[in-house]
């Protein structure tokens, strides 16, 4: 039998004190999980299109704002499409809030990092 933990993926951002956070909950639970820094690894648009679909969330509710250039590259106007802001976010993978966990329970953008416990 496999290791339930080893499907477990983290989208982590390491400068990010709820994506630490997030993994150590994790990781105190004995999980190991695959840790993907998507800031080096970048986004497609084809994987940005299922996370949104397993979490039931649109590219605006997943859309970081804090912190990142998108008020000024309009992202933040109730105009901006779905399409612009998933094509922003492969460009700048900044613009995907974080962390995102992936296990067989299913995905969660996991803020506060708590959220992360209803995936085990």
């Amino acid at each position: 039998m496999s290791d339930p933990s080893s499907n477990v993926i983290i989208f982590h951002n390491p400068a990010c004190g709820t994506s630490r956070n997030t993994l150590a909950l994790l990781k105190g639970r004995g999980v190991q999980p695959k840790v993907v820094d998507y800031l080096k690894a970048g986004w497609t648009e084809p994987q940005l299109k299922d996370l949104l679909r397993q979490m039931g969330l649109s590219a605006r509710d997943l859309l970081r704002v804090r912190g990142t250039d998108a008020e000024a590259r309009g992202l933040t106007d109730p105009g901006a499409s779905e399409a612009a802001i998933l094509k922003a976010m492969t460009e700048n993978p900044v613009l995907v809030e974080r962390p995102i966990v992936v296990t067989s329970k299913g995905a969660a953008l996991c803020r506060p990092a708590e959220r992360v416990l209803d995936l085990l």
